[in-house]
This record gives C-alpha cells, structure tokens and sequence, in this order.
C-alpha cells in the first residue's frame, strides 16, 4: 500500500508585531527568520537518504471503533461489527490504513499545535494544514486484512517554498509510505447535535449525493483513533486564537476515507478502487453541513473513471479522481 500526501506548514504574521502569532515569547534580540526556500532545503538535508521504518499488526478493535466513528454499524454487508470486532482475516475496507501506523512519542515530544513533529519544517514554518495527495492499490494484490503484521516505509519526496492565496510563505511538504505485508500485500498512497450521513437521490438515475455534518465529538473520536494531537480538531480554544478557524476543522484523511466509502457504496459493486488522487482546497468546520457528490463520470473504456467532491455551500472543499 503505498501513499504520498502533501502538507503546506506555514507562517501567519500578526499584524500587531509583525512576528510569528504563534511564537510563545519573544526576546529581547532581533531575531533572524528563515525564508520558506530555507526552511525547505535545511528539512531536505535532514531527511535525505533516509527511510523511516515502523512495523504494525492491525488490530480489528480500532477498524471497528473506526467503522463505528463514521456511523457504519456493517463493515460489509454480512459483517455486523456494532457488537464485536471483526474477525482476523477481514479485508481493510479502502482507506481505513489511516487508523494504523499512528504517532508515536511521548507529548512532550509534539510540536506547540500538538502535531507529531516527524517531518516539520524548522520554525517559523511549524503550522501545518493537510492539502492533499495520492493513493494507488496494485490490481493483482491481496487487500490487507486484520491480522496481518505490515510494515510502513516512509520517506521524504519534496519540500518546496511555496505562496499561498492569501501571500503567506509556507512549505509544501511531500512524504510517501508505503505498508506492505510479507507476502507482499500493497497500497501506495502518494499526506454540537451528532454527526449525520444520509443519502439524498436524485431523479433520472443520476448518482445520489451524501450529506453529512461531523460534530465536535465525532472529530474528537477520529483524533483519537489516529492519535492525532493536532489541536485545530478539537481545542475550540486554539483553533480559533491561534489557527484563526472559526471552529473544530474536520480531518483531511476523514473527508478521505467518506469519499471512498462514498464511491464504495454507490459505484464500486463489490470491486476494489486501483488509485485515488485527491486534493484539499478549502476547510470545513464542526457543524457544517456538507455534500459527497458524483460530478462527472467517464467510460466505459480505457478512460473510465469517477470524479468526486466534497462541497459545501457551493465551495468544492476536496476533489478527487478514481479510475475505473
């Protein structure tokens, strides 16, 4: 299984001292801040040549507190998982990976928004936003199955300066893992009422859309699912002080694994999606009501394939294209 994504840390200036709003002191000395182009080459030397290496077995417990999280009391169609974990041999459904390979270290060893600080750029440039990436699945290897003992194999592709909409200097960070079991099994991923999900039909046959609306809880439960500190998804506090959000920001890799359960439910008929390539544009909030919807869809042929986005309000706020 391989994948790679991209992450954009960036620094926001305050308007009243024109420092870093997220430094927690300042000093009596001017102090000398890096340039994006140098934050990204010094995060390049560090990493090259280098290969990060975790082993895994996966635990049917957290595939079910997963399945359970996103409201899926069935894992499939005969598997019933409200009561009991799913049994050892069950196939990951596309996606579900995310809750695997979790942090590691103790919390002192995050950074100040309570990211895992792996592959941080040095400061200034430590906020960090997910912005998109890549998942591809071998068609003639096995799905990974609860129970198996994987191995995770990450490594840095890319750090790049780059400008965001609103002329703030970021990096864009690219990693890429791969998890793959000994036989070898494979993806390659190339980064306050309850949660709802409802499907809403259209006429015409066309493809239905999925509502949902995620509560603070529920972003609470995926955290803790992926032991992600990452405090824009839980700490109101934070999230608006510090991050400037008006609220919890829903998780890249939850709009991630909806998409595909998305495209799992209405045009996968029990087959299994070779690759996804997706990116983050917009962010959206505890509360918000937002659609998974069908928006083109091409084949039959060699060019068959699937676009899918997340919108809300009539903003796309993730897109993604699923080759057939």
């Amino acid at each position: 299984m391989h994948f790679a994504g991209r992450m954009a840390r960036r620094i926001a200036h305050s308007a009243a001292c024109g420092m870093p709003r997220f430094l927690s002191s300042m000093v009596d000395r001017p102090v000398q801040k890096k340039t994006a182009s140098e934050a990204a080459l010094r995060l390049l030397e560090s990493f090259a040549d280098k290969t990060v290496t975790r082993r895994q077995v996966v635990d049917g417990n957290q595939l079910q507190k997963l399945s359970l999280t996103l409201g899926r009391r069935r894992l499939a169609r005969d598997l019933d998982v409200s009561i009991s974990a799913p049994p050892t041999g069950t196939p990951l459904p596309h996606g579900y990976h995310l809750v695997y390979f979790t942090p590691n270290g103790i919390e002192g060893e995050l950074g100040a928004d309570g990211t895992d600080k792996t592959f941080n750029a040095p400061a200034p440039f430590s906020r960090r936003m997910w912005a998109g990436g890549k998942m591809t699945w071998p068609a003639r290897e096995q799905p990974i199955r609860v129970g198996d003992e994987v191995e995770e194999r990450t490594r840095l592709l890319s750090a790049t300066a780059k400008t965001s909409r609103r002329g703030e200097d970021m990096v864009l960070i690219n990693p890429e893992a791969t998890i793959a079991v000994p036989q070898p099994k494979a993806l390659k991923d190339l980064v306050r009422g309850p949660s709802t999900c409802e499907d809403i039909a259209y006429e015409h046959d066309a493809p239905p859309l999925r509502r949902l609306s995620w509560s603070s809880v529920g972003l609470f439960r995926f955290s803790a699912l992926t032991f992600n500190g990452h405090m824009i998804h839980y700490n109101q506090e934070w999230t608006r002080d510090v991050e400037g959000h008006p609220g919890a920001v829903v998780h890249g890799p939850l709009n991630l694994i909806s998409m595909l359960d998305y495209w799992r439910d209405v045009h996968g008929k029990g087959q299994r999606p070779r690759e996804i390539a997706y990116r983050a544009l917009s962010p959206i909030y505890a509360g918000e009501t937002y659609d998974i919807r069908t928006v083109g869809e091409r084949g039959p042929g060699d060019d068959k394939g699937w676009d899918i986005s997340v919108e809300k309000g009539g903003t796309i706020c993730m897109k993604a294209q699923i080759p057939g």
